[in-house]
């Protein structure tokens, strides 16, 4: 590539392209000034719940009645009772954001074990074959 830049335009694009064995488009792309853009945030679906049923959906999850009960039993009761709140994985959503929703198994923590030494105070001590006999 800073081969043809050295050489300039004296010589068409395509016949040095191919010599060098480089693509004429990777040439034109390492050429244009490369431009930092910020990450554009992503807008919410017009579908999402407005911050006002949120919060319903939370007071929901965290009435005394359903503070043990699952999203997916607290959705249940609540459409036998013929109110609709949101789906059950939106309820996940909402606790998820509101950092409420953890691993409920408690993973056991290994202990760290000390690397067996072994000591060899003469020869053939510390082999894993047969003993000598």
């Amino acid at each position: 590539m800073a081969a043809i830049d050295v050489i300039g335009t004296d010589i068409p694009i395509v016949p040095l392209c191919r010599s060098l064995g480089v693509s004429r488009a990777a040439v034109y792309r390492r050429r244009r000034p490369r431009v930092e853009r910020p990450p554009r945030p992503r807008a919410s679906s017009p579908r999402a719940l407005a911050p006002a049923e949120r919060q319903a959906v939370l007071d929901a999850l965290h009435s005394e009645r359903f503070v043990d009960a699952a999203p997916m039993e607290v959705h249940a009761t609540l459409l036998e009772e013929g109110t609709y709140l949101c789906s059950p994985r939106t309820m996940y959503r909402i606790l998820t954001s509101n950092h409420e929703v953890r691993e409920r198994r408690d993973h056991l923590r290994h202990p760290v074990y000390v690397k067996p030494e072994l000591l060899a105070t003469g020869p053939n001590q510390c082999g894993r074959g047969t003993s000598p006999s």
